[in-house]
């Protein structure tokens, strides 16, 4: 799943009465006067980021800013040493700098945030400043079997009950799906749920393979409602074990097979295959393998849904989001995606941009999240608790400026496109009458 570019959040809380991490190296290089070239240099990155409406302001209190009017709200940096490292590499050490406090925005968060992504300039080829500064350097992610077990680890073995404070009751960690505006994050996870499975036309008895399957939410989902049989893949070993209590609890233990296991090492044949929130941690030096596998195990009848967050401009992950976040990420533009299915002759039957559900979910994990700060600071430290604000607050600005998109792409070989609906009727009603919600919608809100 990535999250890129979270530059700029909220103004970090201590905790227990404790001031934000410093260190006397730091304050020993406080100056009283900035230099007309330091100056400069943060004109220049303003002006790079697009004449955002906001200030930084400097450890000798000079507030800079390029609009007429001085806004309301800004960035402080503490010290000259925190300055030079942000003005060598923002994308880089603007997080790591935050996370340690010696970064902090003032004024409110999402207005930051949003003046900062919405007037962003799109980074064309020939604006190598402007994509050194926002992305860092440009690198071919190659994410081998090792590696990647490495990464996953890194981000969703940090424990179960961390998540569980501020994911849904089924722990689903993708984009969820809004039938209703006043639809709960229970609810709408759900509603998602649902909706991959209709768009997918599971009937009883077919064999499902998910690369990538998380807590196995989708999974029990399947199994459940749809009485097909999966065998679900994940590295994670946390996840999988948390997965495989809440099957045999749930009893879909005959139905339902988690497997701690890489996507290569995928075998068998399906009538299904599907990949929710796993194709950012691929890597596209790996998308003819995934292509490969999924060649390999779908019956010629079968078909397919890819459900993945996506760019608008093939461009690196952010490098304090790649370092500290989600290492090995990176998030495909469409056209990217499509290496995957073309070069084996898959027929694309739908693709969907759900971009602004994702910003919505975003939206009530950070709520989830701020409200059990304290437990989290107690799991971790006040440093972790700034980061993972840091990345879920960036994320809300990235898509609400449609820089990030989430893309489900639905698929099957070119022989069994006949047979699919000629409209999205199915997805949307019940086919007895069209005028009512649908019956997942009801069975999630009863």
């Amino acid at each position: 799943m990535k999250l890129d570019d979270a530059d700029l959040v909220t103004q970090p809380r201590s905790s227990k009465g404790t001031t934000p991490r410093g260190d006397d190296s730091h304050n020993n290089v406080r100056s009283a006067h900035m230099s007309p070239l330091e100056k400069w240099f943060v004109r220049r990155i303003l002006s790079v980021l697009g004449k955002p409406d906001i200030y930084i302001a400097l450890s000798d209190n000079t507030k800079i800013h390029i609009c007429d009017e001085l806004p309301t709200t800004g960035m402080h940096i503490s010290d000259r040493r925190t300055l030079w490292r942000f003005i060598r590499n923002p994308g880089l050490y603007f997080g790591e700098e935050y996370s340690a406090g010696r970064i902090q925005v003032e004024g409110n968060l999402l207005e930051f945030l949003l003046a900062i992504f919405e007037n962003r300039p799109r980074l064309h080829e020939n604006n190598r400043l402007g994509r050194y500064l926002l992305q860092g350097a440009r690198r071919r992610n190659r994410n081998t079997v090792a590696r990647a077990q490495d990464n996953i680890y890194h981000h969703y073995d940090v424990g179960n009950e961390f998540y569980k404070l501020w994911l849904d009751e089924e722990l689903v960690y993708t984009c969820a799906y809004y039938p209703d505006a006043a639809a709960t994050l229970e609810q709408a996870q759900f509603a998602k749920l649902d909706y991959v499975c209709r768009k997918l036309e599971l009937q009883p008895g077919q064999t499902v393979i998910e690369a990538g399957c998380g807590w196995g939410g989708l999974a029990r989902h399947m199994a459940k409602h749809y009485g097909v049989k999966v065998k679900a893949y994940n590295v994670s070993h946390a996840q999988v074990s948390e997965a495989r209590l809440r099957c045999k609890q749930q009893r879909l233990d005959d139905l339902v097979e988690f497997i701690e296991d890489d996507y290569r090492n995928i075998s068998g044949t399906c009538d299904v295959f599907v990949s929710v929130g796993m194709l950012e941690h691929v890597g596209t030096a790996n998308y003819q393998t995934l292509g490969d596998i999924i060649d390999n195990c779908l019956t010629e009848q079968g078909c397919g849904l890819i459900h993945s967050i996506g760019q608008n401009q093939s461009m690196p992950m952010n490098p304090w989001l790649v370092k500290h976040i989600f290492p090995g990420g990176y998030t495909p533009t469409l056209s990217e995606m499509m290496e995957v299915l073309e070069p084996r002759g898959f027929s694309v039957l739908d693709v969907e941009n759900l971009g602004m559900h994702y910003a919505r979910t975003l939206r009530d994990w950070l709520a989830r999240f701020d409200q059990h700060e304290a437990a989290i600071h107690d799991m971790f430290d006040a440093e972790f608790v700034r980061a993972w604000r840091l990345y879920l607050a960036g994320s809300i600005a990235n898509f609400t400026s449609g820089d990030l998109n989430l893309f489900q792409i639905l698929f099957t070989r070119a022989a069994h496109k006949k047979h699919m609906p000629m409209n999205r009727a199915h997805l949307y009603c019940d086919n007895e009458n069209p005028n009512k919600d649908s019956k997942a919608w009801k069975r999630a809100t009863s």
